[in-house]
């Protein structure tokens, strides 16, 4: 009998073994899809970050490096002298087809030409070059200078009238100049400012007396005795001081360098007033850097000037360092004092949970709210009250009843504490409740676990809420447009005068000064590439202060390595 078609084959048949035919897999099944697309949402994620830390780290870095000049004459015969900070191909409004090359020219100069840069297109030039002994002047007001040294003089007498005579002339004499200009500034700020403060001491102390006893009380006499003697004491100080001053002021005016710009007028600029002086087109290299190392150390340790476009950003980055180590110690405690109220203590119900839902929805509102919040219940409540029980001499200027770096801590804290508190609670419910029941086992307290169990266990999740929220705080900006953030506060927060540390002054921030220089300057094109080196700093700034949480973070998970989540 045949066998029929449809009959298995067996081993011992000798026929082959027909090929399975695979079964078909959904790849949905497979989760493949969702695969790439994780992956792809993480790596879009990185490529923004990357081209974000790119774009501050190219623009920060480069906006310091010096320029050569360049003298342009145009076909109209006007003659320009300047940096070149941007090209671009632009279309004329008259003609759309007319495209062409346009540079912007930092011309400097303002004072004489009432601009700070100029378009100039490609098409409209006759004839450019790099004078060899073109000078960049830096100078304490009125921005920058571009001109070519025609005299030196000291003592109002001509002593050199070559550029490379002046350029050697200048050369030895700014360092001198700038010795006393900081000698002098010096005696008006530190000196000056003492012999003030002693007397405003003895002002308040009358003013106090005449509020306690009245004016005609013998405590009111004997202020009032104390303020004439003050300032009989101060008065040969202060004449000491201004004839010292005047001295300095002096021999700084002795110096003068007579600079020619491109269109031929002559200029004298008294030495005291410059910052920094080069010859841009004859630098090398090590030259360049070295301007380059030096705007930096200015950038980095001197106060602004020219509406915070140019000279350093020092006074923000103290302001936001202390405010943001004043926000951590304000939040901390209090996030981790809440949240184990609702971990350990409370009782689950109706209110709990009605509060961890308000917890959660307070992350989502505006910060501006906050800020709101801030000035009406920190300054003119909180800060009012203590000026008139503490500080009513000084009335009417406020003391406390102002925006200041306390209340601006306070109220970043206020906006940060929901972080806190759900971090903490994360990290205090990953403690295994084992360890809380042999820790009862031993007859320990509610509290002895809680200090010696818990906390120690969950310390680097709650360090995880405090890098969380320092990242948050340190990069707010509305809040502190209104409870003490400003343009410039030139006293520091904390100083050598006593009590060394003032928390009712008004302080710097990076991120105002950032919002500062983009919307409110006078001259944008010259604060883009300080906007893009003080986000960079910012940025920087964070990083580290983030930095030392993780470090402590990792030696606590170290420590209690068993119990890591």
């Amino acid at each position: 009998m045949t066998p029929s078609s449809s009959t298995p084959d067996t081993p011992g048949s000798g026929r082959a073994a027909a090929p399975r035919r695979a079964r078909a897999v959904s790849l949905v099944a497979e989760c493949e899809p969702m695969v790439w697309l994780t992956g792809a949402g993480l790596a879009l994620a990185l490529f923004m970050i990357v081209v974000l830390l790119a774009l501050l780290g190219f623009e920060g870095t480069r906006s310091l490096w010096p320029r050569p000049l360049l003298l342009i004459e145009r076909a109209d015969g006007t003659r320009l002298m300047g940096e070149v900070t941007r090209h671009e191909t632009a279309t004329t409004r008259h003609d759309a087809d007319d495209t062409g090359r346009r540079r912007l020219l930092r011309t400097g100069n303002v004072e004489l030409t009432g601009e700070h840069y100029t378009w100039v297109p490609d098409a409209a030039v006759q004839r450019e070059e790099h004078p060899e002994w073109a000078l960049v002047v830096e100078r304490l007001a009125w921005g920058r200078f571009y001109g070519l040294p025609t005299a030196f003089r000291r003592d109002g007498e001509v002593v050199a009238e070559t550029p490379g005579a002046v350029w050697e002339a200048f050369r030895q004499a700014h360092p001198g100049v700038r010795r006393r200009w900081a000698e002098r500034r010096r005696l008006e700020t530190v000196d000056v400012g003492r012999v003030n403060r002693t007397l405003e001491q003895a002002r308040l102390r009358v003013r106090r007396a005449a509020l306690r006893d009245g004016p005609a009380a013998a405590s009111t006499r004997a202020a009032e005795a104390a303020l004439a003697a003050a300032e009989a004491a101060t008065a040969a100080t202060f004449a000491e001081l201004q004839e010292r001053i005047e001295s300095l002021n002096q021999a700084n005016a002795a110096h003068e360098i007579v600079l020619v710009t491109a269109d031929g007028t002559e200029r004298r600029l008294a030495l005291a007033d410059v910052v920094r002086a080069y010859p841009a087109n004859r630098l090398g290299w090590a030259g360049r850097l070295g301007v380059y190392l030096a705007r930096w150390r200015e950038f980095l340790f001197d106060n602004p000037r020219e509406a915070n476009s140019e000279g350093g950003v020092f006074p923000a980055i103290f302001g936001t360092v202390v405010m943001t180590l004043l926000m951590s110690v304000a939040v901390v405690p209090f996030g981790v004092l809440a949240a184990l109220y609702l971990r350990e203590y409370a009782r689950a119900g109706l209110v709990v949970t009605t509060v961890r839902i308000s917890i959660n929805n307070l992350a989502g509102v505006p910060s501006i709210v906050f800020g709101v919040f801030g000035l009406g219940f920190f300054c003119y409540l909180i800060g009012a009250s203590i000026d008139q029980v503490f500080f009513a001499a000084q009335l009417p200027n406020p003391t406390f009843g102002k925006g200041g770096i306390l209340w601006a801590a306070l109220t970043l804290a206020l906006l940060t504490v929901p972080v806190v508190i759900v971090a903490t609670e994360e990290a205090l419910a990953a403690v295994p409740n084992s360890m809380r029941e042999g820790s009862y086992a031993c007859g320990a307290s509610k509290w002895q676990t809680i200090r010696r169990i818990v906390l120690p266990r969950a310390m680097p999740g709650i360090m995880t809420g405090m890098i969380l929220a320092l990242a948050r705080g340190a990069g707010e900006v509305a809040p502190l447009m209104l409870v003490g953030a400003v343009k410039l506060a030139p006293e520091l927060p904390i100083d050598g005068t006593a009590p060394f540390l003032h928390p009712e002054r008004s302080f710097m921030h990076l991120g105002f000064h950032i919002y500062d220089l983009g919307f409110q300057s006078q001259n944008s094109e010259a604060a883009k590439p300080m906007v893009f080196t003080t986000a960079l700093l910012l940025i920087a700034i964070v990083f580290c202060l983030n930095l030392l949480a993780v470090w402590l973070r990792q030696r606590l998970r170290r420590r209690f390595a068993a119990a890591s989540f």
